[in-house]
């Protein structure tokens, strides 16, 4: 009986070993698969995301080398204006005319019920275009403006088109 007993204890201790091994050997297994799937997916969604972002950006004065070379005016006797350092003082400027009582004169709006129009985001598509978005706290718009970098290196703008979207 002792011996019997200690036989199925022996053969019971070895299946839960085998049990045991396969049930490790496949989840690891399984684990690296879903790894590389998971992996896969977020290449995939970073390939993507990468893909929008450079089509977002493709009206933007950083991504186009000819607005850029615009602005190199050293093969005519002219001063080089370094576009990175131009961007945030557009943006900056165009800002700063939100402090006006009025609004921003850009906006091409006047007040409404004592609500000034201001810009909130602006984004430098070229060497001429700006586009604008803007607004009073109820009504919002868009404009659309040209600016210029004068010979003493102010600069001015222009508006072409504003656009005020109903309530």
């Amino acid at each position: 009986m002792k011996k019997s007993l200690m036989l199925y204890l022996f053969i019971l201790a070895i299946l839960m070993n085998v049990f045991t091994y396969m049930f490790y050997s496949r989840e690891v297994k399984f684990g690296e698969e879903r790894y590389e799937k998971t992996t896969k997916k977020l290449r995939d969604s970073i390939n993507l995301v990468s893909t929008k972002l450079a089509e977002a950006d493709y009206f933007s004065l950083a991504n186009n080398e000819n607005a850029q070379n615009y602005f190199d005016n050293s093969a005519t006797g002219g001063k080089l204006i370094q576009y990175e350092k131009l961007i945030p003082v557009v943006t900056e400027k165009l800002f700063d005319l939100n402090s006006n009582p009025n609004g921003n004169p850009y906006t091409g709006q006047d007040k409404i019920e004592d609500k000034k129009f201001i810009i909130n985001k602006v984004k430098i598509l070229n060497h001429r275009w700006i586009i604008a978005d803007y607004s009073n706290g109820e009504l919002w718009g868009e404009v659309l403006l040209k600016y210029f970098v004068n010979d003493d290196e102010s600069i001015s703008f222009e508006i072409n088109q504003s656009l005020l979207y109903q309530k």
